[in-house]
């Protein structure tokens, strides 16, 4: 399931990208599937272990372009261990939420892009996330560890972005199919896989994900701009960080 769209990404074949927050690399592997030098990156290293793991068993299985490289790091967002623009593309998909200091994570992933590279980030969208908040206090931080901090609206986030240097760009909405669901888990209990409205509302997910049937892929895109769990937000960062004025020139 993926959140990003990779036309609006533009991920091209030989491009260096980092999947910041990856997590068991849902985003990595499709990224490594059109031929990109992937890293993913995420602090849980349970997760990086795993993700190596099925990036080896899609070596073996030759379900990776020729070309294509792949790296897991278990890595701190606020200090990322590479150099200074180091990727052309960054995917941050679900993780600005989970930060207390995403300023710092912004400014981190601006370092590290390349000058003319893009930024896809995505975070829960602000009315589905608001509704899970008002369910329940187990959903978010304090009670639930590591859990969400903070409710971003779309402003917020793009003025958050320029203001550590990301030109914003467009905006779209993803998994309206999935913004019930968890309002269903936040009302009978965020832990409660056993609740049968849950299971019975899993399964559909389920097949969804992997039928994708024209049916529910048609009204998913229907219901996105009003229901969209996600929020999905395209950042540029310049080329030229700045003109010098005609004046400043002369004076110097």
């Amino acid at each position: 399931m993926l959140t990003v769209d990779y036309a609006r990404l533009d991920v091209r074949r030989g491009m260096r990208v980092l999947d910041l927050g990856a997590g068991f690399g849902r985003h990595a592997f499709a990224t490594a599937g059109l031929g990109a030098h992937v890293v993913a990156a995420d602090l849980a290293l349970d997760e990086m272990i795993a993700t190596k793991d099925t990036f080896a068993a899609m070596y073996l299985a030759h379900e990776l372009p020729a070309g294509a490289s792949t790296t897991c790091v278990q890595a701190n967002g606020l200090q990322l261990p590479f150099a200074d623009a180091s990727f052309d593309r960054i995917i941050a998909s679900e993780v600005l939420e989970h930060v207390p200091n995403d300023l710092g994570v912004m400014a981190e992933l601006f370092r590290v892009l390349a000058p003319g590279g893009r930024l896809a980030a995505t975070v829960p969208a602000a009315v589905p996330e608001q509704i899970c908040w008002w369910l329940s206090d187990e959903y978010h931080a304090p009670k639930s560890v590591g859990g969400h901090v903070r409710i971003y609206g779309r402003p917020e986030l793009r003025t958050k972005l320029a203001s550590v240097g990301f030109v914003p760009a467009e905006t779209h909405r993803a998994h309206a199919l999935h913004s019930p669901y968890w309002w269903l888990k936040c009302a009978v209990g965020v832990d409660n896989e056993d609740n049968p409205a849950v299971r019975a509302y899993l399964r559909l997910l389920t097949w969804d994900i992997v039928k994708a049937p024209k049916l529910t892929r048609r009204a998913d895109r229907l219901l996105n701009p009003v229901l969209g769990k996600s929020l999905v937000i395209y950042a540029d960062r310049p080329r030229i960080l700045a003109r010098v004025s005609a004046g400043s020139e002369n004076a110097a």
